[in-house]
């Protein structure tokens, strides 16, 4: 595997510099942005893996930033932030990102998640899933290549969306109850209160949906879960 690009936007130096270090550390190349109009920028104009990034920054923040950068990309974002509340942590995941550490942290879970997002997003598409496509009426998901049509129109999902999409398609008819399919996707424990999986299904369904109050494609079982 190649060299994997960070970039780290923080418009705290220190912050920026500490994990910095740790990230060359492990190996990959860093780049560091101040804020989030400079990040914006080198991801438009350089390759880049995966970006850590700030979200209380002066002028436009993290969620902006975020929304903004999802417009044309889909390479891993793990937001850094001082807000620890539910709704927070829910906020950020909507507006596209993968994962939502608080701050203070410790620089070895975030390098730990760091990894893993990469992992999940870069690994071989043999050994990632199968390249069969997934089809329902006029959606079709290609696993292999992360593409998503509705008709001939091209879908543009996050890499989290993508994976709580491709979960209900592979198991068609099957009902996903919400604290499985946050455990298959995010690999970690559910939480009762936590309405990450929610806030996805409903933007996936705005994304491929004709009519998202009458969805076709992920249907709610009530009680229960989400079947495909």
């Amino acid at each position: 595997m190649s060299e994997k690009r960070i970039l780290v936007v923080d418009d705290e130096e220190d912050i920026r510099r500490l994990v910095s270090v740790y990230l060359k550390n492990e190996g990959y190349e860093v780049i560091q942005a101040s804020h989030a109009l400079q990040a914006i920028e080198i991801v438009e104009n350089r390759p880049i893996d995966l970006i850590v990034l700030d979200v209380m920054m002066p002028g436009m923040d993290g969620i902006e930033a975020c929304l903004k950068i999802r417009e044309n990309h889909q390479m891993p974002i793990i937001f850094l932030s001082a807000k620890s509340q539910d709704m927070d942590k829910i906020q950020g995941l909507a507006s596209g990102a993968e994962d939502y550490v608080t701050k203070p942290f410790n620089p070895l879970e975030l390098i730990a998640r760091i990894k893993s997002q990469l992992r999940r997003y870069y690994m071989q598409p043999d050994t990632r899933v199968s390249s069969h496509i997934l089809e329902k009426g006029e959606l079709k998901v290609n696993p292999k290549t992360n593409e998503v049509f509705v008709g001939s129109r091209e879908v543009r999902l996050t890499p989290k969306e993508f994976q709580v999409l491709t979960l209900l398609l592979r198991h068609p008819g099957q009902v996903f109850s919400i604290e499985r399919i946050y455990e298959a996707v995010w690999e970690e424990p559910f939480y009762k209160a936590d309405n990450t999986v929610m806030v996805h299904i409903t933007k996936i369904r705005n994304k491929i949906e004709e009519n998202p109050k009458k969805p076709i494609y992920i249907q709610t079982v009530w009680g229960t879960g989400y079947k495909a």
